[in-house]
């Protein structure tokens, strides 16, 4: 069996893979890091399982016997009498790509780099962390990350541009940078393929600190600003830390101007999306006319709007609380959708109407299937209320212009991200499906 035909059955059950299939799998480029037994190769492959081909990278380990504790990560024979795996979850290997960006190596068409004095631990052991799906992200030590991006796309990646960006600008707000991997694909296009970035020991992401404000709450059954765990603190000093990082975002990359028409195309774009998502999703239907109307209010405005870089994927899962404050992560926006249009330029209040929606969803998705699911509604209603007031103010406070203040374009935007989670939830999560129609039925 070759390498190949091992990689088209483990593929598919890899958790950051989008298809149910391999498709037809080519490996592009196969480049040796490390030799001997452990050996260790970059592979791009190219493969067609979901729907069209595309890119990705496979850091494949090899050996002749595989220990215990690398057999989960077991890719399957590699064509000559050895074992492959992912090499992700060996530190032995891993270390290589460390000391690569500690010593700025090259090695075929990958270029290891490393931001002037990071402060770059080459020995450090590493450890796998479990709850990413479109990457994985390793830990090296008490320091240090590395997150590998599982698709590879040529261009420059955001997620590296706006960290660096930031951070020259001496942001409090993102994980700075110590370098990074790229790699020179075969049309000449540069490819990220790996970031390097100061690990935040000890912080929580905010989806974890919603949902213990949100168990406390619903144990207590009381109103949200007395239960144990309220959020609104950290609420509005999230809106005060996102509003710092759109302001830093306006100084790095500049910002412009959608004229009327330019809008009205926008609001355009929106109704479209909602036409689609009705035609797949039937129990949109009901809403939609709300939904239809607020766009066309939007398109109706007859003003321009300013328009930015911005995260384009905002959620509490993106951003952690420190010791120091609110971190903001993850700038490559949404993983599926091409490099240039996470690259573009929208209004700032997309990313608020993201996180107005997350809100939703950590007191949402708590109660599905809970007995006592109607009776707990009003407190959810009044935790979500109360929370998204304190983010607005909190931005607010520290941009000098209240989201609220903005309510046609903020509420178009909100909907717009209800009915893209209407889709995902109806593809991946039939049962969460609720949970935007809802909102937008309540809009």
């Amino acid at each position: 069996m070759t390498l190949e035909h091992s990689l088209e059955t483990w593929l598919p059950a890899q958790r950051w893979y989008p298809g149910s299939t391999a498709g037809d799998i080519a490996v592009i480029a196969d480049t040796l890091l490390s030799g001997g037994d452990p050996e260790l190769r970059h592979l791009i492959i190219t493969a067609s399982g979901s729907g069209s081909a595309a890119r990705y990278q496979v850091l494949a380990g090899v050996r002749t016997d595989v220990p215990p504790a690398l057999r989960h990560a077991i890719i399957g024979p590699d064509g000559h009498g050895r074992t492959a795996y992912d090499a992700l979850h060996d530190p032995e290997l891993t270390r290589v790509l460390l000391r690569g960006i500690s010593g700025e190596r090259t090695a075929g068409q990958l270029a290891f780099t490393r931001e002037p004095a990071a402060p770059i631990e080459d020995t450090a052991d590493s450890f796998v962390l479990s709850a990413e799906q479109s990457n994985t992200s390793l830990v090296f030590g008490e320091s240090a990350i590395l997150k590998v991006f599982r698709r590879v796309f040529a261009g420059q990646n955001p997620d590296l541009e706006v960290t660096r960006a930031l951070g020259r600008l001496g942001s409090q707000h993102v994980a700075r940078p110590y370098g990074w991997i790229e790699a020179t694909l075969d049309d000449g296009e540069p490819a990220l393929l790996a970031i390097l970035s100061e690990y935040l020991r000890g912080a929580c992401d905010g989806w974890s600190l919603a949902e213990t404000s949100l168990r406390d709450l619903y144990a207590d059954t009381g109103h949200a600003a007395e239960a144990g765990g309220d959020f609104a603190g950290e609420a509005h000093r999230l809106g005060a830390a996102t509003a710092s990082v759109h302001a830093g975002l306006a100084t790095a990359f500049g910002t412009s101007m959608l004229g009327p028409q330019d809008v009205a195309e926008l609001a355009a774009q929106m109704l479209s999306r909602l036409e689609e998502a009705s035609a797949e999703v039937p129990d949109l239907a009901r809403c939609a006319g709300k939904a239809a109307a607020a766009y066309a209010a939007l398109a109706g405005l007859g003003v321009a709007l300013p328009v930015q870089r911005v995260h384009g994927d905002y959620h509490l899962g993106q951003v952690l609380r420190t010791q120091a404050g609110w971190v903001l992560l993850d700038f490559e926006g949404e993983p599926a959708a091409p490099l240039a249009g996470r690259r573009s330029r929208s209004p700032a209040l997309r990313d608020v109407a993201g996180m107005l929606r997350s809100f939703d969803y950590a007191a949402r998705h708590q109660l599905i299937g809970r007995s006592g699911e109607a009776r707990l509604s009003g407190s959810a209603t009044e935790w979500v209320a109360r929370n998204q007031a304190a983010f607005c103010a909190g931005y607010a406070e520290a941009s000098g212009t209240d989201p609220r203040a903005q309510a046609v374009l903020l509420r178009a935007l909100t909907i717009d991200k209800a009915v893209y989670e209407v889709i995902y939830e109806a593809r991946h999560r039939p049962t969460w499906v609720y949970i935007p129609l809802d909102a937008i039925a309540g809009m």
